[in-house]
């Protein structure tokens, strides 16, 4: 079987690289403009930054480097011959060096690795996104010892597939959480700086990885949107994710299947959005009249402005929720589980926000959708719970981080 997806991916390849030849796409390496500090970032895709929290917090990250005068340099781990996404376009109009498929002045064809090995020179740092990421391509980076080499967490993957396997008891799931704790705390040891993405995941890694002084939190970045917001003139109840992620089907299918009824049994008009990327077929089934299933929206910010409540109910996961702290800059009050609410201090609203039960979380629901003082004082705390997410705290962790 390898010997054929080797045979598959050079037949590919080389169809490909006749189609660059005949194109004359051509990248000249000598041509290329560094700056004096350079960061190399590899990631599982170019970052969908409207599509997958992981993609716009590292979306807003890669802002501040650019900001900062760094030289930014994007790598996808995809196949050359799939390497088509309408992202490459964005992020090289931001400023950003990204790798595509081309053929270079001596007609050879430009792979993923030799882009990286050509860059790696001039590399002051390498930004490794996510676990399987930094264990694939350590190695050809840690060839160049000037290279201070980073692995961006993104969430604890160990803990997130732990409290999966603790939900379902699926062996499968059991025997993969084995796996990313042997990926993780490797990473970890190989590492000269590791970024977990809240505290919460900072003390769940210091069980198995101790050394304390390796490990910055560098959260998501949230901005209160500052606008004026009230109760009236809202309906229904929000829930965005992308369903790539699979705690995202797992929260849709406990709110329609447990929390739901119990809500429709004391008031029966109030009707539920779904929105997010990559719609299963199961969460699509779900679609009716009272519970839309939208799949991917472009702009979804009118949603968050006209909705009520936003619904997180995450049964597992880890790191911190995207789509809470997106709720928070505009205002929406947030009604969520203990996982979901991780990385966040919700202060006094805590016990108004907060519960690990489908009965908890649907009085919760039905309390902040007909209590406006509730509803409103929920809404102005917000901008004080994003503070710690704020561009300005955010960018001074990234500047400690690349000195």
């Amino acid at each position: 079987m390898s010997l054929y997806k080797d045979f598959r991916l050079n037949y590919k390849n080389n169809q490909l690289k006749r189609k660059l030849a005949k194109e004359n796409k051509v990248l000249d390496f000598s041509s290329i403009e560094f700056s004096n500090k350079n960061v190399l970032i590899v990631d599982s895709i170019i970052p969908e930054y409207d599509k997958d929290s992981g993609s716009r917090r590292l979306h807003e990250l890669i802002k501040l480097m650019l900001k900062n005068g760094f030289g930014v340099f994007l790598v996808a781990d995809k196949k050359e011959y799939k390497y088509k996404t309408e992202y490459i376009p964005h992020y090289q109009k931001m400023g950003v060096l990204v790798y595509e498929p081309t053929i270079d002045e001596k007609g050879d064809f430009v792979t993923r690795d030799k882009f990286i090995e050509k860059m790696l020179p001039n590399i002051h740092f390498a930004w490794l996104h996510r676990a399987d990421m930094f264990y694939k391509y350590y190695e050809l980076v840690a060839k160049h010892e000037h290279i201070k080499l980073i692995y961006d967490m993104v969430d604890f993957h160990y803990l997130r597939l732990e409290r999966e396997w603790q939900l379902n008891k699926n062996p499968k799931i059991k025997k993969e959480a084995s796996k990313y704790l042997l990926i993780e705390t490797q990473n970890c040891i190989n590492a000269d700086e590791i970024i977990a993405i809240s505290d919460d995941d900072k003390t769940a890694l210091k069980e198995f990885y101790s050394d304390e002084s390796k490990v910055t939190t560098i959260s998501n970045v949230h901005q209160f949107l500052g606008e004026t917001t009230n109760a009236s003139n809202r309906e229904g109840l929000l829930f965005v994710g992308g369903f790539s992620h699979p705690p995202n089907q797992d929260a849709v299918l406990f709110l329609r299947e447990h929390i739901m009824p119990i809500v429709w049994k004391s008031q029966s008009d109030i009707s539920v959005t779904i929105i997010g990327s990559y719609p299963t077929e199961e969460v699509m089934a779900l679609n009716s009249d009272k519970f839309k299933v939208l799949g991917f929206v472009e702009d979804i910010s009118e949603y968050f402005k006209t909705s009520k409540v936003f619904v997180a109910p995450l049964r597992y996961g880890a790191g911190v929720k995207g789509k809470i702290g997106q709720s928070l800059e505009y205002g929406l009050p947030v009604v969520t589980t203990p996982i979901g609410a991780e990385g966040f201090d919700f202060g006094t609203c805590k016990n108004e926000l907060i519960d690990n039960t489908a009965q908890g979380m649907a009085e919760k629901i039905l309390k902040l959708y007909n209590d406006d003082t509730l509803w409103q004082n929920v809404s102005e705390s917000s901008k004080e719970i994003l503070e710690p997410f704020s561009l300005n705290e955010i960018e001074k962790r990234v500047l400690k981080l690349l000195s």
